[in-house]
């Protein structure tokens, strides 16, 4: 069955290499800075601007969001994800932020999954699961970046071929993923991918948000809203157990405003299992349509910010992991719940699960499908 979610064109024939000689290069389009290497190829961030002077600074390897910054209730602009400020900390260690991943985002049970009668056997990477791609996953090889001519300074095209076998997928995967920043200050993100054996594909984005500030406190005085009245229950090894539940009743209820602290704490199995939130949301809107996914509004500095998808599913992830090792931007450490991550996705283990929507990409068919993450200021 053809896989088609949700198509957004991203010219592919009218792009054009960003050339750049030396550290720093501006063009009547965007900026390139070097950013390091990484197994011998060179890495770069290139910088998006908008006319209201949002701004969103993001490097090929990995197809990392490194900084993304939006105006405050009072004008000023800010930073609102977690990263770091030099290439090597990405290298070193860290818990996937603000990076593209893939071929599998989320969690595969055991590592393993039946496709057309073969068994395949992944990497468990977060044992005894796979997890975001494996060991080598889209988030750490060096993308192929290209600017697109038709949006000059806001639109950067980012491609990688994923081998036959590579991190234990069937396939040669082709995939191409832009990064728009449009003047109604939304950070658009568009996924392309084609195979020629039949595999899975299931591409996110996993930037961890704090809307105050990376570094600037716990994220739980953040009020969420997820347009969803189901989600998928995991068990003790974070793997959905196949049903969808209703939230109503529960902690994982935000289909109206809710800070993000207010039940996070409560006696409840699926907040014991996940460790806090961190569970997949079925999406309300009809399957295969782009719409509203979560809402998010951060009191102090009156910034809202709006998800929406054309994928069935989202994480909702408060940071349960980080624990204040993780030294970010400006020399802050990141702890424990100091961002939450809103990945749209299809469900965890689908490969696992027949009843789930399907992640399976076969030759001839085209994978696609777009986000938006949209920014705008309340009192």
């Amino acid at each position: 069955m053809k896989r088609t979610l949700f198509f957004v064109s991203i010219g592919v024939c009218a792009l054009l290499y960003v050339h750049c000689s030396g550290n720093k290069q501006t063009n009547s389009a965007m900026m390139k800075e070097h950013f390091g290497t990484v197994d011998g190829k060179e890495v770069f961030i290139y910088t998006l601007r908008n006319i209201h002077g949002m701004e969103a600074r993001i490097a090929n390897y990995g197809g990392i969001i490194v900084s993304l910054k939006v105006p405050d209730k009072n004008g000023k602009s800010g930073d609102v994800v977690l990263g770091f400020d030099s290439l090597s900390s990405y290298v070193k260690d860290t818990p996937y932020f603000g990076c593209l991943i893939g071929r599998y985002g989320n969690r595969i049970g055991k590592g393993k999954f039946i496709l057309d009668g073969a068994t395949y056997a992944l990497a468990t990477n977060s044992a005894p699961n796979h997890l975001h791609g494996g060991v080598k996953g889209f988030d750490k090889v060096v993308w192929e970046a290209r600017e697109s001519e038709s949006i000059p300074g806001k639109a950067l095209v980012l491609g990688y071929v994923s081998k036959d076998g590579e991190e234990g997928y069937p396939g040669m995967l082709t995939v191409k993923v832009t990064y728009t920043l449009t003047d109604s200050n939304e950070i658009k993100v568009d996924y392309f991918a084609t195979t020629d054996k039949p595999t899975i594909v299931n591409l996110t984005q996993h930037s961890y948000f704090n809307l105050a500030g990376p570094g600037d406190g716990e994220i739980l005085g953040h009020e969420m809203t997820i347009a969803a009245d189901r989600f998928t229950p995991i068990d003790s090894n974070f793997i959905p157990t196949g049903e969808l539940s209703d939230v109503k009743g529960t902690p994982l209820d935000f289909t109206k405003p809710m800070p993000i602290g207010s039940r996070i704490h409560d006696n409840n199995e699926q907040l014991r299992f996940g460790l806090g939130y961190d569970h997949n949301f079925v999406l309300n809107k009809p399957a295969g349509t782009f719409g509203l996914a979560a809402r998010v509004f951060e009191p102090t500095s009156g910034r809202e910010m709006e998800v929406f998808t054309a994928e069935p599913g989202l994480q909702f992830y408060t940071g349960n992991f980080l624990d204040g090792h993780h030294i970010g931007k400006g020399g802050k450490p990141y702890k424990y719940r100091y961002g939450f991550c809103l990945e749209t996705q299809h469900y965890p283990d689908s490969p696992n699960k027949p009843t789930f929507p399907s992640t399976v990409l076969r030759p001839g068919e085209r994978y696609t499908t777009s986000t938006v993450y949209r920014f705008r200021v309340r009192s």
